[in-house]
């Protein structure tokens, strides 16, 4: 699981927001609050009001795992999906970080 994901607020700014996803290889930003809870998910091909606040723009309640998966199961779940990534959380819904399929599969070897 990596820990270098985007994260912002919801009082950010999409035109920001979408800057720094730009200098990553994420294709989105997790949306938390001061303690690390998931709020939602902005993604970037979808951002499209630029002056406006991730709060105006975000997913809500995006798909999450929990940590416990095993590495092979949840790669194998993500092929068939055809995702990346999951985005792992506690049951409380605190963000832990996110699994990339690749990551998963070398694991899992």
């Amino acid at each position: 699981m990596r820990d270098d994901a985007v994260l912002c607020a919801p009082t950010d700014r999409v035109v920001d927001v979408l800057e720094t996803i730009q200098r990553t290889p994420y294709t989105f930003a997790l949306v938390t609050d001061g303690g690390g809870m998931l709020l939602g998910r902005v993604r970037a091909r979808r951002a499209r009001d630029l002056d406006a606040s991730v709060a105006d723009v975000m997913e809500l309640d995006p798909s999450t795992v929990r940590p416990h998966r095993s590495a092979g199961g949840l790669a194998e779940q993500l092929a068939e999906r055809d995702l990346n990534w999951a985005i792992v959380t506690t049951p409380d819904g605190r963000l832990l970080g996110v699994a990339w399929r690749e990551d998963l599969e070398r694991a899992a070897t």
